[in-house]
């Protein structure tokens, strides 16, 4: 059977940055390139073959109607949106896998962007269920559940933890990382059903709609990077996002995305106006107290009530970390946690480090500098060395 049987099988951030990108800069050219950022058990390259049959099949998928309805079911979602979506379908001609010398894969989406930017999650999902495939042993979904049980025992002990001012909240962030899409649909069916109190949604569209629970998502880097590329002074690329975003959607998916130049660069351009116009701020690299201490500092020394807004923490988090942070964020200010590998690929093995980014948009480079060096991504060093210089961004200590 198919990975991928459905075009809903992606994250809700997929849709709202394609909607916002269809309707305000349609005409992007967009490439986007995977890479792995840790060793494998074996050689990726072993995998060109089915990757790319599991591309010819998602190029034969659809919208279906009852799809459809459901995106239409969301309040931000627009008609036009939906008319885009009843046509469309992924060009394999856009897509292209190959080996490469070292053993890898080499994964490249290049074209329109409205037409390339879904192919990300689907690619991900894809090479980590082939991948984990391979190493499944016959106890391994067990021990998946061992450990999937000790999650919901360490939740359902906060019944037992002192109130504090606001709630513990967990959202699945697993789809791109899973382990399959079974072992996926399995665990959020079980977190859904086990700790509602404190389970709150899923990034899968579909799981969200088959689940009747709630899809979680707003933006992710590759919408900030892109206006890098579209025209506007690149000083301001960050203010030119958010304000789109904001006449997008005007009010709903309210939390903006900190470190696709860092924190510090990012508080710079997030002054009052869109502080009081966005619900929050999600971190993804970087210290997660000091970035959380720092946005506090933030919405105070703009006389904006902490307790108004909210704090997503999304990198590389467990339970254990997540409760952390909850604990010593929660008497300030509302919090949400998206984990992702620690939920969905948690069985015993080794996860795979796996992403597809945007590289280039217009023909000219784009790039994350993370908070995380590790994590800064751009494949031209005099662009991100003039990146840095624009933000004031000190070079990284090797």
């Amino acid at each position: 059977m198919p990975i991928i049987h459905s075009l809903l099988d992606t994250d809700l951030y997929k849709f709202t940055m394609w909607q916002a990108m269809l309707h305000r800069h349609p005409q992007t050219q967009a490439e986007y390139r995977f890479a792995c950022r840790n060793a494998t058990a074996y050689p990726l390259a072993d995998l060109v073959d089915e990757v790319n049959a599991e591309l010819d099949h998602l190029c034969s998928l659809r919208f279906t109607p009852d799809e459809l309805a459901y995106l239409a079911s969301l309040r931000y979602i627009k008609s036009d949106f939906i008319d885009f979506l009843r046509l469309f379908q992924f060009q394999r001609n856009f897509i292209r896998v190959q080996a490469t010398p070292e053993g890898g894969l080499r994964i490249e989406a290049l074209g329109p962007q409205v037409h390339v930017m879904g192919f990300e999650i689907h690619v991900l999902a894809i090479v980590n269920e082939l991948y984990f495939r391979r190493l499944a042993q016959p106890g391994t979904l067990e021990e998946g559940r061992r450990r999937l049980q000790a999650k919901i025992t360490q939740l359902r002990a906060l019944r037992d933890e002192p109130t504090l001012a606001h709630p513990f909240e967990l959202s699945d962030f697993g789809l791109r990382r899973r382990f399959s899409e079974p072992w996926h649909r399995e665990v959020v069916t079980t977190l859904t059903r086990e700790v509602p109190q404190w389970f709150k949604g899923t990034s899968s569209v579909l799981l969200a709609k088959e689940l009747n629970i709630v899809p979680i998502g707003t933006m992710a880097h590759e919408y900030l990077q892109s206006f890098q590329a579209l025209g506007v002074r690149l000083r301001d690329f960050q203010k030119a996002a958010l304000e789109d975003w904001v006449q997008e959607y005007r009010g709903d998916l309210g939390i903006a995305l900190t470190d696709t130049v860092g924190m510090h660069a990012f508080l710079q351009d997030f002054d009052l106006y869109f502080a009081k116009l966005f619900d929050g701020l999600r971190h993804d690299s970087g210290d997660p107290f000091d970035w959380g201490d720092q946005a506090l500092a933030h919405y105070r020394k703009l006389r904006i009530n902490p307790h108004t807004k909210r704090l997503v923490f999304s990198d590389g988090l467990n339970i254990d970390k997540a409760l952390e942070l909850w604990r010593y964020f929660a008497p300030h200010i509302q919090l949400g946690f998206g984990i992702g590998t620690n939920l969905t690929n948690d069985v015993g093995l080794q996860p795979l480090n796996i992403v597809m980014k945007l590289v280039r948009a217009n023909g000219q480079p784009v790039a994350k500098i993370s908070d995380t060096p590790g994590k800064t991504l751009c494949d031209d060093e005099t662009y991100l060395a003039y990146l840095r210089q624009v933000f004031g961004i000190a070079d990284p200590i090797v």
